[in-house]
């Protein structure tokens, strides 16, 4: 009775939130103590024994999954009787709508809660004992709805993640066949198709030896909506491609349900003045789509999310869909095949599959942009009204990957275009496998038998793992026939070397079978030529050496590659509405490596010496390299300069004391790094003299910058300031911010340029 009497006691001490939490996921919140539900638990079913209960909480030396082995132990033992669906849902609704209420009560106290992982709700306290039962019959109902075992917040270290094992059967491609009325059965007998163009053409050694070692060759190409387009391919006889002016649904050989779909849900962005005879693609997607549709790889940089964000992802995931829809009713028409065949008939024919099912691979920055392209996907696969698509796990994704509108702070006003990036549900830590067949669709199915896979480069690089971690996997890579990188330039800001980690571990051979029919498998993907026959698409919103050297170097496509090259006339200068002088230093460096060295020794020889004066106080130093940031703040420190400085990474309190002391001048200088401009966007106020430690990764940040100078009341703009450092290697960034012209002239001056400027030229 003690040990009863105590679990109620915690249960009573537990808000609705932790509550939730517990229903939910089936285990506490990580910020708690790990003996609290086990404790909870043999409370409430005393018929567990207490040496099963001393040696599930004996040594820390045991494993967090032998932990949760244990504990579905004990939640296999309970009896429940079934509930409805319905009356689940009902469960769940008033649980949130109550929760909702303790919130708004405790609105005050919500930012401490979250820091330190959640506070007791004072409301929460007098609770009946019957909320003992209730709550842990609702927690083993859900997971016996789910029939799978619980997963945990993905934002909280290592995760056991959810994956739906109840429809595996359903959505099998060996088990299955083709329905006549469910897709186009004759897909495989259209010698135009560019799907199997791409995907049956057999190369022969000469040609990859000749991919592995020849240099590529490139031809250029004006088109009307894209600009300037670099065509590149080992391969000479592959032809430059032509801009269609007009394009007909009928002519993109989509599959069946794509070509009456598409033109509804592609409808929101064409206008007016976009209706040729072709009224379902607006200009851009008409020409990236018939890139996309020749299997060629394609850099676009021009990406932006107020402008095309949109237009570009339902174009892609048009492309993505048409590709499994095609892949998949080729597998399923085999199958029918195979079972009509006659016994000793060549299995050669049927040779239709990877090594492993994903076969698109979609990496993006955030669980909102997952959102949407989940929806887009359930648009296209859906004709009509009437005929709604079966999805599995649908309220489930909704709840992980959706937002509340009131989470977000009512008067923070920022940018358009800050606005429309950090969107909705911004967790960058998330990855999803999702299973397409015939007239449904399958969420949070397992990567081995999903089709496509969303998933973040944080996501993706904790399962690919390092080298020498026991638990790691990249063997569902293997196959990945086309790559979708989206947002690039956000993963500068995140960290790029998940990036390149993933690319060092795609298409390449598994070190397990996985279960495969080998008689089924490509000869491409025996050859481990997966690899020349990836398309990878790459979408960013600028020119950078980094997101070049991935298209350049991790890009191996036959069929060629195509980046869109268009230089920028005026620059982000011209952005500038304050009057100052902007004043260009070049420092000379032997070599790309050492860049780094050399900017930081001009800095403290020749340009940090002209501002130690007291004079020139309120000087703001901007810095897009973290690295340079602690490197300069070291510095700083040992000379005992006067300065304050705050990055990415610092606490709200101490980047409001580092603003207050730079306004009131008590700091001369502020060291500032562009990653806590890019996740913050604030106007700091008090700025007189600007230095740009290296060019800013966005051009439009270098005028945002500029333009602060103008939040200080102090009428003395002639003592405004601004001085930039660059070398020959900023020449991209360069010419986004004071135009191509004159780019080229910085860069034909062997000295240091010292270039003034004001904002109206």
């Amino acid at each position: 009775m003690g040990k009863r009497r105590a679990g109620r006691e915690l249960l009573r001490s537990l808000s609705k939130k932790q509550k939730k939490h517990l229903r939910e996921f089936g285990e506490e919140h990580p910020f708690y103590d790990k003996l609290l539900v086990l404790l909870l638990l043999h409370s409430c079913f005393p018929f567990q024994s207490e040496d099963s209960d001393k040696s599930s909480a004996e040594s820390d030396s045991e494993t967090e999954v032998e932990q949760v082995s244990g504990y579905h132990k004990l939640l296999a033992t309970l009896k429940t009787s079934p509930e409805s669906e319905s009356e689940e849902e009902e469960d769940e609704s008033e649980s949130e709508a109550e929760e909702s209420e303790a919130e708004m009560g405790s609105e005050g106290s919500q930012e401490t809660g979250e820091a330190e992982g959640g506070e007791e709700d004072k409301n929460d306290v007098p609770e009946e004992e019957e909320g003992t039962t209730d709550t842990t019959e609702q927690i083993l109902s859900q997971e016996q709805a789910d029939g799978t075992d619980t997963s945990c917040d993905p934002r909280h270290g290592e995760i056991e993640e959810f994956t739906d094992v109840k429809h595996e059967s359903e959505f099998s491609l060996e088990t299955n066949f083709m329905e006549e009325e469910s897709g186009d059965c004759n897909a495989d007998k259209r010698d135009s198709n560019p799907f199997k163009q791409h995907m049956d053409k057999e190369l022969e050694d000469k040609e990859i030896e000749e991919m592995s070692t020849l240099p590529k060759t490139s031809s250029q190409s004006q088109w009307p909506r894209l600009g300037q387009l670099i065509f590149s391919s080992t391969l000479e006889k592959h032809k430059t491609l032509k801009a269609d002016k007009e394009v007909d649904v009928k002519q993109l050989h989509l599959h069946k349900p794509l070509e009456s779909t598409w033109p509804k849900v592609n409808k929101q962005f064409l206008s007016s003045v976009d209706k040729p005879a072709d009224s379902s693609f607006t200009p851009l997607q008409r020409e990236l789509f018939c890139i996309m549709n020749s299997y060629r790889d394609l850099f676009y940089p021009e990406r932006n999310a107020l402008i095309n964000g949109e237009e570009i992802r339902h174009a892609y995931c048009l492309h993505a869909l048409n590709h499994v829809l095609k892949a998949n009713a080729q597998v399923l028409s085999n199958n029918a095949k195979r079972r009509d065949r006659k016994p000793g008939s060549d299995t050669d024919d049927y040779r239709d599959q990877g090594l492993t099912r994903p076969k698109v691979l979609m990496i993006v920055p955030f669980r909102e942009c997952a959102l949407r392209i989940v929806h887009t996907f359930i648009s296209l696969l859906e004709v009509n009204d009437k005929k709604k698509i079966d999805v599995s796990n649908k309220k489930r994704f909704k709840g992980e990957f959706g937002s509340d509108p009131e989470e977000k702070p009512p008067n923070l006003k920022r940018p358009e275009d800050y606005e429309a990036v950090f969107a909705g549900n911004i967790d960058d830590h998330f990855r999803i496998g999702v299973a397409i067949l015939q007239k449904s669709m399958r969420l949070y199915a397992p990567f081995y038998s999903s089709d496509i896979i969303i998933a973040s480069p944080l996501g993706i690089r904790t399962v690919i793992g390092a080298e020498g971690e026991k638990k790691r996997d990249f063997d569902f890579l293997s196959s990945v026939e086309i790559l979708i990188i989206d947002q690039a330039d956000i993963y500068l800001m995140q960290n790029w070397e998940h990036v390149l980690h993933l690319m060092k571990h795609i298409n390449l051979l598994p070190l397990d079978s996985h279960g495969v029919d080998f008689s089924r498998v490509r000869m491409l993907n025996l050859n481990n030529w997966s690899k020349y026959y990836r398309q990878t698409l790459l979408f960013s919103a600028l020119q950078d050496p980094q997101i070049n050297s991935v298209f350049n170097k991790h890009c191996f496509n036959y069929a060629g590659q195509v980046a869109v090259r268009n230089v920028p006339l005026t620059g982000s200068i011209s952005h500038v509405v304050v009057q100052l002088p902007h004043v260009f230093r070049r420092l000379e460096a032997e070599s790309v490596a050492s860049v780094i060295d050399t900017r930081f020794q001009f800095f403290i020889d020749k340009v940090l010496p002209e501002y130690r004066d007291a004079i020139m106080s309120h000087t703001l130093i901007y810095v897009p390299s973290y690295f340079d940031y602690v490197r300069l703040r070291n510095y700083f420190k040992k000379e005992d300069l006067n300065f304050t400085h705050f990055c990415e990474y610092s606490k709200k309190a101490a980047v409001c004391r580092a603003r207050r002391f730079f306004l009131k001048g008590e700091k001369q200088f502020l060291l500032f790094t562009e990653r806590f401009h890019f996740y913050k966007r604030y106007t700091i106020k008090g700025i007189r003299n600007l230095i740009f430690y290296e060019l800013p990764t966005y051009s439009h940040f270098y005028s945002e910058i500029c333009n602060m100078l103008k939040a200080t009341d102090s009428g003395v703009d002639a003592t405004w300031t601004c001085t930039v450092l660059y070398s020959k290697y900023d020449a991209q960034k360069l010419a986004a911010v004071v135009g191509i012209d004159r780019t080229a002239q910085m860069l034909q001056s062997k000295k240091n340029v010292h270039l003034f400027v004001t904002g109206e030229n």
